[in-house]
């Protein structure tokens, strides 16, 4: 009997031992949900990563595709709409300063500058400076049109200023180089094309050949056989070299062409702007671009005009110039230079370094400019 008891109470201290090993068991689970739930670097919070990075990639596709697609339909805007190349050739819709008041060019510092319009067709108004040498800076003040349009009698030669693309007449690179001609001595007139700053009507390369005809032939009326040299800049280099084309066509060229950050061509021109540069390498490239710019009847061809032209040529370029690149400068003056019609006629080709930092509108600031122009033109500048 003892036996079954002990056997009995073995039994039942048996059982106990198993209910308390399962109970234990529950609680050791009990606790490791609980430290999941608990735990920053668990399954759920990679999970959340893993949605993060997933919704991190789909916007990176939108932007990507939203780009591609703006890529793709560019060329494709232009070549159905090739107006859109020509507001891009000329910017004249770009006006820089902003707030200017080109009525008063004093504001500029040009107080011996006379602001006033011609109609070089009817219907269009262009807006027109006349800034005389700065020897007659005390003389210009207060005076009227009367006085301005007698200044061209004196002795002092005139420069007639053709500007590039965007901006106006006002734009500040151009008043500091009208302020360092007319320390030169220089009559400086310059004016804005039809479509540009106050001027009327709407760009072409026609019309601002026309508008650049009619001012030389403005001035050439008032100075008679005293030297007139027509400067270019840029695109401005295009209208003069189509200028001064028509003047020796007609046997009366200019005393002098000077050329400013030049190019070639307009097609070369726009295939090296900096703003080509992601699409330069795009099949059809041609076609899209430099086709709808023909469309437009614009050429700007310097290359070409220069085996029409019989006129002493200087060209001026910087080599660190990104707008219109040195290259292209050079190869119109090697081209220049070969042109049987320049035989004869002195042609000068004058680099800027890059140490020097002029780029594509700064050649103003360069202390040689005087000897340069006064070697050129064989004119002393007694007031440098």
């Amino acid at each position: 009997m003892r036996k079954r008891k002990g056997s009995a109470d073995h039994d039942s201290s048996f059982t106990g031992n198993v209910t308390l090993l399962d109970g234990s068991s529950d609680l050791k689970q009990c606790h490791k949900k609980t430290d999941a739930a608990s735990d920053p670097g668990g399954s759920g919070t990679a999970m959340g990563r893993r949605y993060r990075r997933g919704g991190l990639i789909w916007r990176l596709r939108r932007i990507l595709i939203w780009v591609l697609g703006i890529y793709i339909a560019v060329p494709v805007i232009i070549k159905v709409c090739p107006s859109i190349q020509a507001k891009l050739v000329f910017l004249n819709f770009v006006r820089v300063p902003y707030f200017i008041d080109l009525k008063r060019p004093q504001d500029q510092g040009l107080n011996h500058t006379r602001n006033f319009y011609l109609q070089p067709e009817e219907g269009i108004n262009i807006g027109v400076w006349h800034t005389v040498p700065s020897v007659m800076w005390r003389e210009a003040q207060a005076k009227d049109a009367e006085w301005y349009d007698k200044s061209f009698q004196s002795s002092h030669p005139v420069i007639l200023y053709l500007h590039g693309n965007a901006g106006t007449r006002g734009g500040d690179h151009r008043v500091q180089l009208y302020k360092v001609l007319s320390s030169l001595g220089y009559h400086v007139v310059t004016f804005d094309y039809r479509g540009w700053g106050d001027s009327e009507g709407s760009p072409s390369e026609k019309g601002m050949t026309s508008d650049a005809l009619f001012l030389y032939q403005w001035i050439k009326q008032r100075i008679g056989q005293k030297p007139l040299y027509i400067w270019g800049h840029s695109l401005g280099t295009g209208v003069a070299t189509n200028l001064v084309r028509r003047l020796c066509d007609r046997g009366t060229p200019p005393d002098a062409l000077i050329l400013e950050s030049p190019f070639t061509n307009i097609r070369e021109e726009a295939k090296s702007h900096p703003f080509s540069l992601v699409y330069r390498y795009l099949p059809g490239f041609d076609w899209f671009f430099l086709d709808s710019i023909t469309a437009n009847d614009i050429r700007f061809a310097s290359d070409e005009n220069v085996n029409h032209i019989s006129c002493p040529v200087l060209i001026l370029h910087a080599e660190d110039d990104t707008v219109v690149p040195f290259q292209l400068g050079k190869k119109l003056y090697d081209l220049a230079a070969q042109s049987k019609s320049l035989n004869g006629h002195k042609v000068q080709f004058i680099p800027f370094p890059s140490s020097l930092g002029y780029r594509h509108k700064f050649i103003y600031k360069s202390p040689q400019l005087p000897h340069i122009l006064s070697d050129f033109l064989s004119v002393p500048h007694p007031h440098v």
